[in-house]
């Protein structure tokens, strides 16, 4: 995945200031020959009310939104961001129940309110873990 420095800060804000909850949203792009390019960072509500602070759930209508926005703009939607505060940027076994195939899923992991690392995952094939996404910064 290809991702600009801007877009990372941008999260890293949200991320800190919806601490201790997750904050999550959408990342649209292009997809040129099996490459992610992320252009658009789009920042959703956490709609999971009951552990919004170890679990995120994007609204429905907010994906049809960041769909729509993406087609209009002449790109598609690569995956999704959230943040894990306090804990490491991998996915949990909720995220592993919840995710789908060919997306990405950046996880920011804040600590006691600051940035401690990143890392992007897709679901593997058999739905069994995933794998390590490349993050380059461009």
């Amino acid at each position: 995945m290809r991702i600009r420095w801007n877009l990372i800060e941008k999260m890293w804000e949200e991320a800190q200031a919806t601490y201790p909850f997750e904050c999550c949203g959408i990342l649209v792009g292009k997809l040129t020959q099996g490459e992610k390019v992320v252009e658009l960072t789009l920042p959703t509500p956490n709609a999971q009310k009951d552990s919004s602070e170890n679990r995120f759930l994007i609204p429905p209508d907010e994906f049809l939104r960041a769909e729509k926005k993406a087609r209009e703009e002449g790109y598609e939607l690569l995956g999704f961001y959230h943040s894990h505060p306090d804990h490491p940027p991998r996915p949990s076994s909720y995220d592993l129940e919840y995710a789908w195939p060919t997306y990405s899923y950046l996880i920011l992991s804040v600590e006691e309110k600051k940035p401690a690392g990143m890392n992007s995952w897709v679901l593997q094939d058999d739905r069994n873990g995933f794998h390590k996404e490349t993050i380059e910064l461009i």
